[in-house]
């Protein structure tokens, strides 16, 4: 008899720590494989290894394609989600630490609650603009901070994150419809499949940057494809399936911390202190955002917003996830 018996409960935790170790480990992969891969060139390689597992396990699985109306969501989703919100991640983390790109793009959320409420008319609570007000400062705050000599460097690969972070919130409104029509595993694996086709033209960079770059570069590469793509979104599927949405969504909340002690272990990078502030303050605004102390300001009472990385409905066969960041 094992010494700590494995519960569904248990079971659910240990898989979301898993997938939340995965996500966060993918910022850091993607600051160390960006020293010698375009943020193009590394999205390409990354959603073609992600693409190729998982549609694997669907051929396998015998799923079947995605009814017909799907796929305009599935398209449009796969444009938005795994191909501008990864190259606009990658050449934001060029000029800004993994740290903080992931307190940045922790926004996200936010402005899922914000935009589902405007574009899905689901309503939204006040706490939702006041939230956006906090990260936004926040945001600033870590510009400011990560200025030093070459401010305009910094400031562009904040912006460049705060687009990666809108890039997810507008894929995920998107696909939340496409959710009800199709399976989690058709939907992100065909997403990934438009991602890869969208991110083609950086084939010919991704070629000649491969054969010049170390081994460990390509590694990160090949690993962002699997572990925080594929398996992260399958280890939080198994998750979601096993509890609550809800107390799931919080867990997300120490992956920039994750990723801090990762750069700091790993590449000898940290954010300074105001930096640390400014995304206290953007993960602050995220989490007054999903509060429920007002009543919505239109349409119904909204549901909490996904994490970055985390799905975007509470259904397990109907969700799909993230995969970074």
């Amino acid at each position: 008899m094992p010494l700590f018996p494995l519960n569904d409960e248990r079971k659910a935790v240990l898989a979301a720590g898993i997938t939340v170790f995965f996500w966060a480990s993918a910022f850091v992969s993607i600051r160390s494989a960006g020293r010698h891969y375009e943020a193009g060139a590394l999205a390409l390689g990354r959603i073609a290894v992600a693409a190729a597992l998982l549609l694997a396990i669907w051929a396998i699985r015998r799923e079947g394609l995605p009814p017909r109306e799907a796929w305009p969501r599935i398209a449009l989703g796969g444009l938005l989600w795994f191909s501008c919100y990864m190259v606009a991640l990658n050449q934001g983390e060029r000029h800004v630490d993994a740290g903080t790109a992931a307190m940045l793009v922790n926004v996200g959320p936010a402005l899922t609650v914000l935009l589902a409420g405007w574009l899905l008319k689901e309503g939204f609570t006040r706490n939702v603009l006041l939230g956006l007000g906090i990260s936004f400062l926040g945001a600033v705050l870590v510009g400011v901070a990560t200025g030093g000599t070459d401010g305009s460097a910094s400031w562009s690969g904040v912006a460049l994150c705060l687009v990666a972070a809108l890039c997810y919130a507008l894929g995920m409104v998107v696909q939340k419809p496409a959710l009800r029509q199709a399976s989690a595993l058709q939907v992100t694996a065909f997403s990934c499949l438009v991602g890869a086709l969208a991110c083609a033209p950086f084939a010919g960079q991704l070629w000649d940057q491969a054969r010049q770059a170390p081994l460990s570069a390509t590694a990160n590469l090949v690993y962002l494809g699997v572990f925080p793509t594929a398996l992260g979104f399958m280890t939080w599927s198994y998750a979601l399936s096993r509890t609550e949405a809800a107390k799931l969504g919080v867990t997300t909340y120490i992956v920039p911390l994750i990723v801090i002690l990762l750069s700091w272990a790993l590449l000898g990078e940290t954010p300074g202190f105001l930096a640390v502030l400014g995304g206290a303050l953007c993960l602050v605004g995220v989490a007054y955002s999903r509060s429920r102390r007002f009543a919505p300001t239109a349409g119904k009472s909204p549901s909490p917003a996904p994490s970055p990385t985390e799905p975007a409905c509470s259904d397990s066969t109907r969700c799909t996830s993230s995969p970074a960041d």
